[in-house]
């Protein structure tokens, strides 16, 4: 089974995982300060929805047939890689270093344009360390 999940930081400050996957009877979500928390919780809520499912003899899957994608807002994707720093990235992406801070605190929300700029980079960055031999 793969569930296809979204992390977003709320207005609140803490950080939220939404899904439209269910096991059994059970929506699927969670909660928590920061995305390791919420990661942790959403899992957690996985295993005892496929528990409850179960125990009411639904159909369910077997937790390590779980996958799970995970989509990031920017502010919860700069929480879960903090080490990247958020200036050079934004130097590295030829974007703006005071609007990537809004960006990355949630203060403002980049275009589509923008948002594409960023992806790349980030892929970039992947497949530069990807190739990486020492």
């Amino acid at each position: 089974m793969t569930i296809e999940a979204i992390i977003e930081k709320g207005p609140d400050g803490l950080y939220g995982i939404r899904t439209e996957s269910i096991i059994g009877r059970t929506c699927l979500g969670g909660f928590g300060l920061n995305v390791e928390e919420v990661k942790e919780d959403f899992f957690v809520c996985i295993q005892e929805a496929i528990e409850d499912a179960e125990e009411q003899g639904l159909p369910h899957p077997v937790f390590e047939d779980v996958h799970v994608n995970f989509t990031y807002d920017l502010p919860s994707f700069f929480n879960n890689f903090d080490m990247l720093n958020t200036s050079k990235f934004a130097s590295y992406a030829g974007i703006n270093e005071s609007k990537m801070r809004q960006y990355k605190c949630g203060a403002a929300y980049p275009g589509t344009k923008t948002t594409k700029k960023i992806l790349a980079a980030i892929r970039k960055i992947g497949a530069e360390l990807s190739a990486v031999m020492l």
